[in-house]
């Protein structure tokens, strides 16, 4: 009887591995390819707004506005701090545990007793830091930017630790009525359905960011309220730091609005998503990601009810370059806002983006108490 052989043939089927290898970034973000997942849900940062980065020999520094009734903290002079409090510096080994060393403020007073109008003591709300390295590796300066009653100011360090006198910005900042110095549309404020008797009309500052690429300085501030809008500053960095009146204003501004309107008033948390960054846009996180720059930022829609004194609605937008340059007009990320719906939370739209060894990370807020980690995943 004959044997019949019948061949095998093996039919394989090419499954792109690049994603399974490769960690995902904010341009898989962007796409839906990768989402935040929480990993530690209490990293022992207190609720506040932060700026994290890593350090060259791996540990972590986080700058934090506290004051004694959220941290214990005191002034250079020994008096507790009070809310919303001044800039500290926490520490980490592992990026998942700070701690504070001690509860003192970072930036010392002039003097005793401190005073705010000097010493900026009770309000160095939202700091931000950039930090320029030497090319072996070495810090060669560091440059903060903060909140100082809705006014932006600026700081410069050789170590991260002693930092120089709090600096206005040449730009007008703050808020103020038209009846004391004009403002352009950007800047202007408009009228919100929950919101009487504004005593003022011009807004530019609030909670600021900062970027450094090669020698230049971006500062990211917001502008005007209902709608809102990003504004951006540039100066080479050795000009801001002798003279902060070296930072001009982008020719592309602003970068890109809110929300147009606040949207049906009877509308609110998810269904409401689509206006969260009407009244205020603020608190911008920038990195660079290949050839494109991306931004974690705060959006506030405003209060949810008439005449509320606290805001009220709060989200975490993500916009991107259009182009890959700094200086042009930026897009936002379609499915804002990320990690939660418009919350109550109000910390929820302050975020560190920080990178590590190609894993992205973000802090923010994971509950009203508690500030956490985030770790970009695939979907």
């Amino acid at each position: 009887m004959p044997r019949w052989i019948f061949p095998i043939i093996l039919v394989f089927t090419l499954i792109p591995i690049a994603a399974q290898d490769a960690l995902p970034t904010l341009a898989d973000f962007w796409d839906g390819r990768a989402e935040w997942l929480m990993d530690a849900a209490n990293v022992g940062l207190p609720v506040g707004e932060s700026d994290t980065v890593r350090l060259p020999d791996g540990t972590f520094w986080s700058y934090l506005h506290a004051s004694d009734r959220s941290a214990g903290v005191v002034d250079s002079c020994g008096q507790p701090v009070s809310f919303p409090g001044c800039t500290t510096l926490w520490r980490s080994t592992d990026g998942v545990s700070f701690n504070l060393p001690a509860p003192v403020c970072l930036m010392a007073c002039s003097a005793c007793p401190c005073d705010d109008a000097r010493d900026h003591i009770t309000a160095q709300q939202y700091p931000r830091v950039a930090f320029a390295y030497h090319p072996d590796g070495t810090l060669d300066r560091a440059y903060m930017v903060y909140e100082w009653h809705a006014q932006t100011r600026f700081r410069a360090s050789a170590d991260g630790i002693t930092w120089s006198v709090g600096l206005p910005i040449n730009f007008p900042s703050g808020t103020w009525h038209t009846d004391f110095a004009a403002c352009d549309a950007v800047a202007r404020v408009g009228a919100h359905p929950n919101i009487q008797g504004e005593s003022y009309n011009c807004l530019v500052g609030a909670p600021p960011g900062i970027f450094l690429d090669g020698d230049m300085l971006y500062l990211f501030v917001g502008a005007g309220s209902a709608p809102a809008n990003m504004r951006c500053y540039v100066a080479n960095r050795h000009n801001a730091e002798r003279d902060p009146s070296a930072f001009t204003r982008y020719e592309h501004d602003p970068l890109f609005r809110g929300a147009a309107e606040y949207g049906p008033t009877d509308v609110l948390g998810a269904a409401a998503n689509a206006y969260f960054d009407f009244r205020y846009i603020s608190s911008a996180d920038v990195i660079q990601v290949g050839e494109q720059f991306y931004m974690a930022y705060e959006g506030v829609r405003g209060p949810d009810v008439l005449n509320r004194g606290q805001d009220t609605q709060f989200g975490l937008g993500f916009a991107r370059t259009v182009n890959g340059a700094l200086d042009s007009i930026w897009e936002k990320w379609p499915s804002n806002p990320a990690i939660l719906p418009l919350s109550p939370n109000f910390g929820v739209g302050h975020a560190d983006l920080v990178v590590v060894e190609g894993e992205t990370w973000l802090y923010t807020a994971t509950s009203m108490n508690t500030r956490g980690r985030f770790r970009l995943v695939w979907r």
